[in-house]
Parts: C-alpha cells; structure tokens; sequence
C-alpha cells in the first residue's frame, strides 16, 4: 500500500519531487528534472500512483506532455502530445499544455489537458496518446466564450480547473482564463456557462453570460454538488443544482480583501476551504497584502474566515501561483503552497503552524500531493 507523502513540484525550470516522513516534518527534494524545461502541472494518477503526468514546455521544441510509469524515476515524452487537429478552421496552435486532471475513476488510463489558447483535450492512454474534445474545442460558440483572438490575461488566455464528477464520467466542469466556468453533462459533447452570481469588474456588464475570469475552480469530493471557486473577482461557493454562485469572499477582513489565485479543499470536510489572498488593489500586485503573508482559512463554507500565519515571516510579499496549493490526504489534513521566490511551505496541523519544506527553487508553478 502506498504510504510514503511525497509533493511535486513543477517551477519554471523544472520539477522536483519531495519525499516525506512518515509524520511529514522532514523533506527530501530530488532533482532537478528536466532542468531548464518550464513545468506548468506535474500529477500522479490517483488510480494508479506510479503513473505521473508532467505538462512542459521544452523550449524551442514547444509545449507538450511527459509521462513516468515507476513514479517519476524515468520520463518519457508522449507519442502524440496535444495539438490541434491539421488545418484547424481557426489556424490555432496550441502555445502550452497548462493543467491536467485524471479522469473518473471508472475509465482508467483517461487524463484530461487545458492548454492555452483555451483548449482541451483527452488521453485514454494514460497520457501516451492525446486528441481534441471537439465538443469544447470546435464548439460554434467557443470563440465568443475564449474571446478568441484576444489573450484576456497577463500570462495568456488559458483553459484550466478540468473536474470530472466522482458520481457521474459524464459529468464535467472546466474553467476559463477568461470566459468563465462552463458545465458538460455528456462527456464535454455540448457545454453551458455556469458564471451567474459572480462578479466581473472589468466588463462593462454587470453580469454577463460569460467573460469572467476563474482562477481556480474545486469541487468536494465527498459533497460533489458543492464547487469552490477563486475568481479575479472575489471567493465564491455555489451549491448544485442552484445556479447562481454566492460570494463568502465578501465576509473576509475587509483590509485584505478576497482576491488570490489558488483555492483548496478539505478531503473530507465541504465546509473547510484554504485560500491565499493577495493584494488586489491599484495596479494588482498579486503579492501579500501589505507584505504579511498569510492563508486565510474557513470552518464554516465560507460564512467566516481566520488568518493563519503562524510561522511564516512578518514581511513578505509571496506570490502563489493557481496551481501551486494542494492538501494531503492525513489527519490532521496537510497544506502546502509554492511561491513564485522558490519556497515550498506547509503545515501538518491544517494551517495552526507553517514551516518551510524547501527554498531557493525556481518561481514554484505547481504544488500536488500523492502518496507512493
């Protein structure tokens, strides 16, 4: 049985896998892996551990998709990375492979990729082989939804948050940067935008069907009907089949405000959400506000918040990107995040103190957690 805690790393020169104790105090990194490669996403395969999914870019040989069959011991590249189908009607390339999500538990070997512009794409391989889902990526509505040709943000557009419903493979949620959250319920053949209720301040509509900006979107795995989203306009909750989101950002302090990238869920618990906020305001920093950095935690689905920064330092101004917070599966529950500085910081008690696992990385992408 897999019991050994290990975090992957995926930064913008690399990745590194760290390997933990069994009480998660003491870490040891090995790596770099592909040094110099900038690694958006880096996932182990719930259904099956010893598979890892890493999306890359690999310089002038462009974005594409490595795989590891012996839990990241030896990499290989994809006989066919995701791309657009030859003579695309829109002429797109695909820039980068920027998320990656395993599929239902019942379809093993399927893996779903976002990439930018605002694309996805299907693997039944376990990653070897990848082809468009037509059904997004040809839809007749999706340049108005991806705002194509335009890049809406400073990175560049991106398709993220892929969650499939442990209930139903059938039952898929996607995220835009920008466009919105957007729901299929026939395995991505046909999608809706699901964006009421959230706000959208730099649109001249005050609630429009689409062109909002997620940055990342959570579904409870033991309450699946129950979706969590940090958005470029605040924290929302959203409780299925109601279709208008609700926004427990709005009870954060109101000096630091409910603006961040990541957003991360208890596994056992839908009440209990971690968020990282950062300063929003004037020309949006995207750092800590004020310099304290700090992870802001709710009990009660987000009807109250309390800061947790025991531990980390006084002055600071972290950046953590969507992708780089993650929870183990332990009890108590494990939180770690990753900083654009190259730290990788966690607690082993669900935020009552922080340590630092790691420092002097490359600018941290992505953060997950597996066991092998």
């Amino acid at each position: 049985m897999a019991d050994t805690p290990v975090l992957l790393v995926g930064t913008r020169k690399g990745a590194w896998i760290l390997t933990g104790d069994a009480e998660r105090r003491s870490w040891s990194a090995e790596g770099p892996v592909f040094l110099g490669h900038v690694v958006q996403h880096l996932v182990a395969d719930p259904r099956d551990p010893s598979t890892m999914l890493m999306a890359s870019m690999t310089g002038h040989l462009g974005p594409t998709v490595f795989r590891s069959v012996d839990a990241g011991a030896t990499w290989t590249e994809a006989r066919k990375p995701p791309q657009f189908h030859h003579g695309d009607r829109l002429g797109r390339s695909l820039q980068r492979v920027f998320w990656l999500t395993p599929g239902h538990a019942a379809e093993p070997g399927r893996w779903y990729a976002g990439g930018t512009p605002q694309a996805l794409f299907v693997s039944d391989d376990a990653g070897d082989t990848w082809e468009p889902v037509s059904g997004w990526n040809d839809h007749p509505l999706w340049e108005k939804w991806s705002m194509w040709p335009e890049d809406q943000t400073p990175d560049g557009s991106m398709l993220h948050s892929v969650i499939v419903d442990p209930r139903d493979a059938s039952h898929l949620y996607i995220g835009l940067s920008s466009g919105g959250v957007f729901e299929s319920v026939d395995a991505g053949r046909d999608w809706k935008p699901v964006n009421r209720g959230v706000a959208v301040a730099f649109l001249p509509d005050a609630e429009p069907e689409f062109g909002h900006d997620p940055h990342c979107v959570r579904m409870h795995p033991q309450q699946p009907d129950r979706l969590y989203q940090q958005n470029h306009c605040g924290i929302y909750r959203i409780d299925r089949p109601a279709d208008r989101w609700e926004r427990i950002g709005d009870n954060m302090p109101p000096e630091v405000g409910d603006i961040g990238f990541p957003i991360e869920l208890h596994p056992r618990d839908p009440a209990t959400a971690w968020v990282f906020p950062m300063d929003g305001t004037d020309v949006w920093p995207r750092t800590s506000p004020d310099g304290r950095p700090a992870v802001f935690v709710t009990h009660d689905a987000g009807e109250s918040w309390s800061r947790s920064d025991r531990g980390l330092p006084s002055a600071a101004w972290f950046t953590v990107k969507r992708q780089a917070m993650t929870t183990d599966d332990a009890d108590p529950v494990g939180v770690y995040f990753g900083t654009t500085s190259g730290e990788v910081w966690g607690s082993v008690n669900e935020g009552e103190q922080w340590s630092p696992i790691v420092q002097h990385l490359p600018e941290v992408y992505s953060v997950e957690f597996t066991r092998v």
